[in-house]
């Protein structure tokens, strides 16, 4: 009886994977999803400043001025001299990103230890570019200041000396966080819309009425589903971290791949169950995206992969909990990252055999009650 469950859950698999394998659409998906993706979302969205307008008013004409005009310079920044009347209109334009203004006197005021002030205008719009480049601009000036007036006077150093060390992204490269946290999202996103998207194009070509007449259960269409889609994303998933991210990319990945390809099953598990309970929900296609777009979007957004969850308002935290994406991307991170070990992961692992336990149940339940509702 169990062997021939086994068999009936195998064949109804291999039935699933021949009906994707005739859908070159969702091929192309599954592919540009683990590729192009990936590469894209590593690479389009740096961190640092690339090629950022400034730009600069030199009032005083001092040497002081022309060093700091001299010290923005491309890759980071795109200088461009102007005059005090057209640094506003510039800025309302949207020509540059960065003003600044270097008022009269300002080498005099500073050799004679008076106060000395020049102003930064920041086009917040631009968020990326507005944090960072804000930092780099202060540094840049106050780093030439302290440079220029050491040759004038002298100035104690501090006893003390601030030596910051960079753990798990030595380089601080996007690169190294962005292509492997696109990995993880996409493993709950693909696996959702593949599993809900094989039972909607079941109902939709009549197919499920004919395993409604078979000797198989439900239990056995939902496993089916499972482990065919899971296999899809996983093998998806691997070459899409060994192709992409260490390959072309060249991310160093020092944790263990298995332990990391353990906690993503867990995870599909219960992903797969909600595409299935998503397409339960849905009459066609359509819905069925609208749907995932709500269920999906704030699961990304709230999990911890796109902003520590730590801070993130307690109340959000706690009912994240629910969601197998907030624990994975907790395994994920420290396996792929930090090598963490199973000593470290193993909670993890528990809330998602709890959580695709308990997703599982409910989308068995709600694919029950709408087969019976079928017939």
């Amino acid at each position: 009886m169990v062997s021939q469950k086994i068999k009936n859950i195998y064949l109804l698999g291999c039935k699933e994977l021949w009906s994707l394998w005739r859908d070159p659409v969702m091929l192309i998906l599954i592919v540009y999803t683990f590729t192009v993706a990936v590469y894209t979302a590593a690479t389009a969205m740096p961190d640092s400043l690339n090629m950022a307008p400034i730009a600069i008013v030199d009032e005083d004409h001092s040497t002081l001025s022309e060093r700091i005009s001299s010290a923005f310079y491309p890759p980071y920044f795109l200088p461009q001299t102007t005059e005090l009347n057209h640094m506003d209109a510039g800025m309302d334009a949207g020509e540059f990103t960065f003003a600044l203004n270097i008022p009269v006197n300002f080498q005099e005021d500073i050799l004679a230890g008076r106060e000395a002030t020049i102003q930064v205008n920041v086009d917040a719009t631009r968020m990326t570019q507005a944090m960072v480049g804000a930092g780099y601009i202060q540094q840049i000036i106050l780093s030439e200041v302290n440079e220029y007036v050491l040759r004038h006077r002298e100035i104690s150093t501090l006893p003390v000396e601030l030596e910051m060390r960079a753990r798990f992204n030595p380089v601080l490269d996007q690169k190294w966080f962005g292509s492997v946290m696109q990995i993880i999202n996409n493993v709950a996103m693909l696996s959702i819309i593949l599993t809900g998207a094989a039972l909607i194009r079941e109902r939709e070509h009549g197919t499920i009425e004919h395993l409604m007449v078979m000797p198989v259960t439900v239990f056995e269409i939902m496993m089916s589903k499972v482990w065919s889609m899971s296999l899809v994303v996983l093998l998806a998933a691997f070459l899409g971290l060994k192709l992409v991210v260490q390959i072309i990319l060249k991310v160093p990945i020092e944790g263990n791949l298995w332990l990391f390809f353990f906690g993503a099953l867990l995870t599909l598990f219960a992903t797969t169950s909600m595409g299935i309970y998503l397409a339960t929900m849905s009459k066609s296609m359509p819905q069925f995206g609208l749907l995932m777009m709500l269920t999906l979007i704030p699961m990304q957004m709230l999990s911890g992969g796109m902003t520590p969850r730590e801070s993130m308002p307690e109340v959000l935290q706690n009912v994240m909990l629910i969601a197998p994406t907030t624990h994975f991307v907790e395994l994920a991170q420290a396996i792929l990252y930090r090598n963490a070990g199973l000593s470290v992961v193993w909670p993890a692992f528990l809330w998602l055999i709890g959580i695709g336990t308990v997703f599982f149940y409910v989308a068995w339940k709600r694919f029950k009650d709408t087969i019976h509702t079928m017939a």
